[in-house]
């Protein structure tokens, strides 16, 4: 099961446009993928729960991805959190 701790560095954190691109971002892949962040967990095809973690900026999250496309999966999630999810541009 891949792991990865990332950190949000998007000025407004997870919120709901945030929220919204890594659902969407996670949609493509046959994986499982879960938000940790201390003892809250969010699954992140969901958004209501996404938000429901409350993760403003700076704030470490841990993801893990469990499936056939598990790798791939963290991979993209890796790569839409070091974009700062497209917002800061």
């Amino acid at each position: 099961m891949p792991t990865r701790e990332l950190r949000l560095i998007n000025r407004r954190g997870l919120h709901a446009r945030a929220a919204t691109k890594l659902v969407q971002c996670c949609q493509p892949f046959d994986a499982c993928i879960t938000v940790h962040h201390g003892d809250r967990v969010a699954d992140a095809a969901n958004i209501m729960s996404l938000l429901m973690l409350a993760a403003p900026c700076g704030t470490p999250l841990t993801v893990t991805t469990e499936g056939e496309e598990a790798e791939a999966a963290l991979a993209a999630v890796t790569a839409l959190f070091e974009a700062r999810f497209h917002e800061d541009e």
